[in-house]
This record gives structure tokens, sequence and C-alpha cells, in this order.
């Protein structure tokens, strides 16, 4: 057998190989999905699991709509309190090095 020939089959194979697996795992991805969107009742009525993970993603979404203008307000406080520390910071190294310069005297 040619070299070309064996060459030629090994790629055949190894590309028939990557397709059933391709296959065979798109089949079961896809059957987790079914599961996931499969339906349950919920007072009564039919609902799937995804619906349920979106109204809850949902509510999430509009119960911390109202944070992000909170936290801007938030950060200006906190960086005037940042500014403020870093000034008794300063005063505080004048104070330490005052009392070194006492005590060496």
């Amino acid at each position: 057998m040619n070299t070309f020939t064996l060459l030629m089959l090994l790629s055949v194979i190894a590309a028939s190989a990557l397709f059933i697996a391709l296959a065979v795992f798109l089949v079961k991805i896809s059957n987790v999905l079914e599961w996931v969107g499969g339906k349950t009742r919920i007072y009564g009525e039919q609902a799937s699991f995804l619906s349920k993970i979106r109204l809850g993603v949902r509510a999430i979404e509009v119960q911390t709509g109202a944070l992000a203008p909170q936290v801007t307000t938030l950060n200006a406080g906190l960086s005037g309190v940042r500014d403020g520390m870093r000034a008794i910071d300063a005063n505080l190294d004048g104070v330490i090095a005052a009392v070194v310069r006492q005590g060496e005297k």
C-alpha cells in the first residue's frame, strides 16, 4: 500500500471518528437541554425550568436596579473619607517627627 493512500485512509478514519464523537456529544447536550427546558407544574399550569430561571433573573435585575445610583453616591462619600484619612496620616507623620525630635534633645 502506498504511503499517501495509508495517510488518506487514516485521515478519513480520523475525520469520521471526529464527526461521530461530535454527533454523540451533540445528542447528549440536546438531552440535557431538553431536561433543563422540561415542563413542570406550577400552580396547576405548565411551566418550564428555563422560564422559572428567567423570571428569577429578571426579579434580581429589577430589585438590584436601584443600587447603581446609590453606589455612585457611596463612592463619592468614601472618596472624601479617603482624602480625610490621608490628611490625618500626614498630620500623624508630623506629630511623630516632632516627638522624635523632642526626644533627641
